[in-house]
């Protein structure tokens, strides 16, 4: 990738709605050609796709959650199967340390996570354990990997 690659991603980062002729003229190409790299882009995977932000608020979904999951050593695949296939389940990440499995997931109220994580998510194929962090506000959601990726260059710190 070089820099013209990284113009593009960090812009379609911003809005993933804009016209190539719109991208274009921000990076300073013509229409066909930024057309060509960001077909570039999608095709070789950087580009994964393209959807709305919905705010979960917004559509009554008002208490976020992370769940910490430990499963049996012999469940993984059935677990991430059925996680796949759970429409509370917004995110799953296997982890290091105590836990197995990261959720995020969301609810309309206290009594519907309770009621979630009860009768549900503790029912997944071989959960021995779950641990509940409830998120009180959020101050960041959507970030912007492009520009991070490309000034970081192996470097944990802020680039200065």
């Amino acid at each position: 990738m070089d820099k013209l690659d990284w113009k593009i991603i960090a812009e379609l980062e911003r809005d993933g709605r804009q016209s190539y002729a719109d991208l274009g003229e921000q990076i300073g190409l013509s229409k066909s050609p930024c057309w060509s790299r960001v077909k570039n882009l999608e095709e070789s995977g950087v580009i994964e796709g393209y959807a709305a932000r919905v705010d979960p608020i917004a559509i009554g979904l008002a208490v976020q959650s992370f769940v910490e999951v430990q499963i049996r050593f012999d469940a993984h695949t059935d677990f991430e199967a059925a996680v796949l296939a759970h429409p509370a389940v917004v995110e799953c990440h296997t982890t290091a340390g105590e836990s197995d499995y990261l959720l995020k997931i969301f609810a309309r109220s206290a009594d519907h996570l309770d009621e979630l994580l009860r009768h549900n998510l503790s029912k997944l194929p071989g959960v021995q354990r779950l641990k509940t962090v409830v998120c009180l506000k959020t101050i960041k959601r959507h970030g912007r990997l492009a520009e991070w990726a490309r000034t970081t260059e192996g470097r944990a710190s802020l680039p200065s």
